[in-house]
């Protein structure tokens, strides 16, 4: 499977012609990301997520692209959408399994990271990709039951500080790791938050390896 990051949170999957796309935020290259897609996941409403407007401009382009959000979102979307793509948004619940673009898709977690008890909390879902790839959104739910073996690490966010960032690492247990929603830290914070990333992973099994917007590794 060859898994190529974009810029924050939006990550892009391939495997034998099929193409799933997760996040593809306002800070991402989402055009690029969705070309050719057949499915995105969406793990929550913010717009580092989610470019709305872009985002219904690929679907209504592409009538193969399937979109899948939590419940509200995906209510909401249909709704801007029309007759541009709204058959093809479909509710997605925690603790789901499902199908899309052939991948084998599973759903955790259910609600947003605090950020601060005045900013409303939505609701937001991980998903496992095939058995191997978290991909948790902003919140650091570890799966449970399952073992993954690559894992999207929210590097940076407002609702997180290192600390949590490195009991999520130790807690997922992953082979490997690759930094997203990082679009808010310059290089030389984003380093510094690396090393502590790199030691403590691998003091317990996980090798972390940065990924620059664009690049693509096989898994």
């Amino acid at each position: 499977m060859k898994l190529t990051k974009y810029t924050h949170s939006c990550v892009r999957l391939e495997r034998d012609g099929a193409v799933l796309v997760l996040d593809p935020g306002t800070f991402s290259e989402v055009e690029e990301a969705l070309d050719g897609a057949h499915a995105v996941l969406v793990t929550h409403e913010h717009a580092d997520h989610l470019d709305r407007g872009r985002v219904l401009a690929q679907m209504k382009a592409n009538p193969e692209l399937v979109l899948y959000a939590p419940a509200a979102l995906a209510a909401q979307l249909r709704t801007d959408a029309g007759d541009g793509g709204a058959d093809r948004i479909i509710d997605v619940e925690p603790d789901t399994a499902f199908t899309a673009a052939g991948f084998d898709i599973r759903s955790f977690g259910g609600q947003h990271a605090l950020i601060h008890p005045l900013v409303p909390l939505v609701a937001n879902v991980g998903y496992l990709i095939d058995g191997a790839i978290y991909h948790p959104g902003d919140s650091f739910v570890v799966p449970n039951g399952v073992s993954v073996q690559t894992l999207l690490l929210p590097i940076h966010a407002p609702w997180s500080k290192v600390g949590e960032v490195l009991d999520f690492v130790i807690a997922a247990g992953a082979e490997r790791a690759y930094q997203i929603h990082d679009a808010l830290l310059n290089d030389k914070g984003l380093a510094t938050v690396e090393k502590h990333v790199d030691r403590i992973g691998k003091l317990y099994g996980t090798e972390y390896r940065h990924l620059a917007a664009g690049e693509s590794v096989q898994l």
